[in-house]
């Protein structure tokens, strides 16, 4: 009599199975996931690249860096003020990113802002070249999202953003005027007035807001050595401290009492934050609609503008209605502890968290400032904040 043996697993068997494969699994997916994000960073470091060989080929083309807050104004025109909504002109809203189009090949996009728009194509111009202020939802390319501009790892999307961003205008190691510059109220000129003085001595980085004129010749400390943008992550509604505006920023004073509060103390918003959680605000955050990164054609500091003051990944410290008016404005991003930088002279580097950034209670260099904060003195933020300043007279003497 012969017997048939059934083949297959046991129980026993199969549970053992199942327990090396999760094992397995276990082991794999960190290394997986890290590799992902490896390569997301990649990605991101070169579309950096790519947007610093676009700001070359324009000071070839132009003999100038691409302007960050630069455009168009209308005369007369309510509106015209440049904090203002303007559906007729974008009151020299316009940041570094719009300028640089044509070099990143979005030829087809440039065209359409250059040129009157009629949206409904009912024969009258809607928008006169080169838009309206960049808050409008109704012009298409202001809307436009665009890969070259955002980071993989970075899961921003949609609304209540525009068209989001990942890389802003390094603004140097100080704050103060950074939003109005050599202008009059209703930017129709230069004027040499007190904003100018205050302009000339507190502009320090490789982009001076709202001024036309730089060039590379005036990055005095090295285009090597000075940082001429930063990456930024964009909002996603989460209280995130690195990206938007404290609720509790009121208690600053007015517009005028804020910006000096800052000036004087970059970490005076340090008692807003949640001390169980802190990369987020205690009392939650103001303005979410107009948050970090939210909108890649408007220069305004939140959005499109990075200081060398706090270093990376700290806290965004403004008044809470501040989105327009003196801050912080960290660089920061979705990957692991740091951020990239793109040098003048194009080279990417990766900053970690923990680079020097002296001491952040030392109030900024700005015109009324005396001793270590006189108009050009050196940076006070050590070497972070001397890698944000263009003409201090720093050497940087290592490795970085």
């Amino acid at each position: 009599m012969s017997t048939q043996r059934k083949l297959g697993f046991t129980l026993v068997e199969l549970l053992v199975v199942i327990a090396i494969i999760g094992v397995l699994v276990g082991l794999l997916l960190p290394a997986v996931q890290a590799a992902r994000e490896a390569a997301r960073r990649m990605s991101c470091s070169n579309n950096f690249k790519q947007i610093g060989l676009a700001i070359h080929n324009y000071h070839s083309a132009y003999n100038r860096i691409p302007a960050n807050g630069i455009g168009t104004v209308s005369n007369p025109s309510s509106g015209s003020a440049w904090w203002n909504s303007n559906a007729a002109a974008n009151n020299r809203r316009l940041s570094t990113l719009v300028g640089i189009l044509p070099f990143i090949e979005q030829q087809g996009l440039w065209e359409q802002i250059s040129n009157p728009m009629d949206i409904d194509n009912d024969g009258v111009i809607d928008f006169q070249a080169m838009g309206p202020t960049p808050d409008n939802i109704d012009y298409t390319p202001w809307a436009t999202e665009l890969p070259a501009y955002r980071c993989p790892s970075d899961p921003g999307v949609g609304l209540p953003a525009l068209g989001r961003s990942n890389y802003a205008a390094c603004l140097g190691d100080g704050s103060w005027e950074t939003m109005v510059g050599p202008w009059d109220g209703d930017l129709l000129e230069p004027v040499s007035n007190y904003r100018f003085t205050r302009a000339q001595a507190g502009h320090r980085g490789f982009f001076r807001p709202r001024d036309a004129r730089g060039r590379f010749r005036d990055i005095l400390d090295g285009l090597s050595n000075t940082i001429a943008m930063g990456e930024i992550a964009s909002y996603l509604g989460d209280r995130d401290a690195r990206l938007s505006l404290p609720n509790d920023g009121g208690t600053l004073g007015g517009n005028g009492a804020a910006n000096a509060a800052i000036r004087d103390n970059p970490g005076v918003c340090d008692t807003f934050v949640d001390p169980e959680r802190p990369s987020t605000w205690l009392n939650g955050a103001s303005r979410e609609t107009r948050a970090r990164g939210f909108r890649w054609a408007d220069f305004k500091q939140i959005f499109n503008g990075c200081f060398t003051i706090l270093p990376p990944n700290d806290i965004y410290c403004a008044r809470n209605n501040g989105d327009d008016l003196s801050s912080t404005a960290p660089m920061s991003s979705r990957h692991q502890g740091g951020v990239h930088v793109l040098m003048g002279d194009g080279a990417v580097k990766f900053i970690t968290d923990s680079i020097d950034a002296g001491n952040r209670n030392h109030g900024d260099v700005w015109v009324n400032g005396t001793g270590a904060r006189a108009p050009g003195s050196q940076s006070p933020y050590g070497l972070w904040g001397a890698l944000g300043t263009r003409a201090a007279k720093e050497v940087i003497g290592e490795e970085f």
